[in-house]
């Protein structure tokens, strides 16, 4: 039997994220909104993500195909993501078309762009 891959740090309970939407900070462009909370020293350093794309980018399947873009991409900017943190992005309706046309690149630089803003403290 082989062992299970880790799994990445998700954020899924509601409180979790109310938590992030209420005492976070947010920033935003035309396609997402990153919502950052740096957790309290005792609560481990591990990155987290949630990831909230509602009804209006989409049916199921666009909004999966969003969801999948979204994580793959925070995944691959996580070397530059500060230990301890809470993330929250929400997709705007103008994803779905981010993802069509561009997939996970343009997906990834218009999370970039957001992380810059929301981590001054990042690691380079």
């Amino acid at each position: 039997m082989t062992a299970e891959p880790r799994r990445r740090g998700r954020l899924s309970r509601s409180g979790d994220f109310d938590r992030v939407y209420r005492d976070g900070r947010s920033h935003a462009n035309r396609f997402l909104v990153l919502y950052a909370f740096p957790r309290p020293e005792t609560s481990g350093d591990e990155t987290r993500l949630g990831t909230s794309v509602g009804r209006k980018v989409g049916g199921a399947v666009s909004r999966n195909a969003v969801k999948r873009a979204l994580r793959e991409s925070f995944w691959d900017l996580a070397d530059e993501l500060p230990d301890g943190h809470d993330f929250v992005i929400v997709a705007r309706p103008d994803s779905a078309g981010l993802v069509e046309r561009e997939g996970t690149t343009g997906v990834g630089v218009a999370l970039r762009e957001l992380i810059v803003e929301a981590t001054p403290e990042r690691k380079t």
